[in-house]
């Protein structure tokens, strides 16, 4: 992950509504100001040399082309790999609870893929159910372009946390990449040329119950740094607002400060539990229970502690945010975007976006952020980009419009240079999918950087 994904923003204060700042013409057309000059024409797919490939690995005949080691596919509600006999056992000693307990497990190792180009980056995603006594481990075997094969850990993580602490592995580096919270990233001079996934499940010795996974993918790519990225004219979603109920994460400053403590922490748990509830899908009343009866909007609390990273220490990881929101039996990805055409073209079918942008407050209009997200949720007859922004201390000062140029270029770029002179990173288009699985999403506007699922099939 690099910083623009963290949910370690600079807080944003209170009491100014966004919306007023936003529709002042001195402001928005200081904001428009900072981006003219850029150009002009209108970029559907990427078109600076950037690469994306998104895969995913979720249907019966995707399991059985994988390599099994001990591992089945089961039907049910949601097809899915299962243990079925065991292969060995080892210790687990969690780094946090302290705990250790004797674990049996078997694994699952999807084909190769071959990418076509070579990859930079590459952040996985999984979709799973972790019954009590069980968890899963997350493994990218990559093939370098001179034949070099590694193993990195791309996460631990079980939807509860009561026998192990969810975690990311840092401190994996060597010469040729390293992981970066829930990033692989290659070492200059080197690229990944294709890739598998294993999945490790497993169970505490004694228990008959099994994690299952539906879903396992990634999101490859290579995108070139970049400062700026082509204008795009306003396109299929001209007009559009989804109905996305508003969560504003400032009045959750201050709760529960083993989960990151609310506040600027939490816009990845906020923006997420918007589009979860989207879908009709909600944590229950006892699933609740938990949370103090006097917080307000106590779905996102619950949002924060069952994404929360206990290796990173926050709740800014993208795919454990993402295996949150499949804990409603939804589909949920982590995709790299190559244009806002793009993104327009998922809104205008009726899917509500996150996505992970950082940049200055003279270009926002109101604050300053390292690394923010939040939910897309329409475009204005403008062509100007319409969010839900959590940035807020009320509900009502959510819903907030962005300028078209701005939105753009602080969201695919992957520089840029902070007010006081430091360098700053983007996320080059990062964004959460979330959607019901028989829904299916439109055709990959570049089918040469497909961005999403390209078999058209939720």
């Amino acid at each position: 992950m690099s910083a623009a994904g963290r949910a370690d923003r600079h807080d944003t204060g209170d009491g100014v509504s966004r919306r007023a700042v936003l529709a002042g013409g001195a402001v928005a057309g200081a904001v428009a100001m900072g981006f003219a000059g850029a150009g002009s024409a209108a970029a559907a797919g990427a078109s600076d040399g950037a690469r994306v490939r998104f895969d995913r690995w979720t249907s019966w005949s995707d399991f059985v082309s994988g390599r099994p080691e001990g591992v089945l596919p089961l039907p049910g509600p949601r097809l899915g790999v299962v243990i079925g006999q065991p292969v060995a056992r080892v210790p687990y000693t969690d780094p946090y609870l302290k705990t250790t307990g004797e674990y049996e497990y078997a694994t699952w190792t999807s084909p190769s893929r071959r990418l076509g180009f070579g990859a930079t980056q590459l952040t996985a995603h999984w979709n799973a159910d972790t019954p009590k006594g069980t968890f899963l481990k997350v493994e990218l075997l990559a093939t370098m372009e001179d034949g070099h094969q590694d193993t990195w850990v791309m996460g631990v993580w079980a939807l509860d946390d009561g026998d192990i602490d969810r975690t990311s592995v840092n401190g994996q580096a060597n010469a040729y990449g390293e992981i970066d919270t829930d990033t692989w990233n290659a070492a200059a001079g080197h690229v990944m040329r294709a890739y598998r996934l294993r999945l490790t499940l497993l169970r505490r010795v004694g228990t008959h119950a099994s994690p299952r996974v539906w879903q396992i993918g990634a999101a490859a790519s290579a995108v070139p740094e970049r400062t700026t990225v082509p204008a795009t004219a306003p396109g299929p979603a001209t007009g559009i607002t989804l109905a996305v109920k508003p969560y504003a994460q400032n009045i959750h400053k201050g709760q529960y400060v083993q989960y990151g403590g609310g506040g600027e922490a939490w816009c990845s748990p906020t923006s997420t539990e918007m589009v979860v509830e989207y879908w009709g899908k909600a944590p229950t009343a006892a699933q609740l229970s938990w949370v103090d009866p006097g917080f307000a909007d106590p779905s996102v609390d619950h949002a924060a502690r069952y994404s929360y990273d206990y290796g990173y220490d926050g709740t800014g990881n993208w795919p454990f945010t993402c295996a949150y929101a499949a804990s409603y039996g939804l589909d949920a990805m982590v995709v790299r975007l190559n244009s806002l055409t793009e993104l327009e073209v998922l809104v205008a079918a009726g899917f509500p976006v996150v996505t992970s942008q950082s940049f200055t407050k003279a270009e926002n209009g109101y604050y300053a952020s390292d690394g923010h997200l939040w939910t897309v949720i329409g475009f204005a007859d403008n062509g100007d980009v319409i969010v839900n922004d959590p940035a807020s201390s009320s509900d009502s000062n959510v819903y907030t419009v962005y300028p078209r140029r701005m939105f753009e270029t602080v969201w695919l770029r992957t520089n840029y240079t902070k007010a006081n002179g430091n360098p700053g990173h983007g996320s080059g288009g990062i964004a959460y999918l979330i959607k019901p699985h028989h829904k299916p999403l439109p055709p990959v506007v570049d089918p040469r950087n497909p961005s999403w699922p390209a078999d058209h099939w939720g």
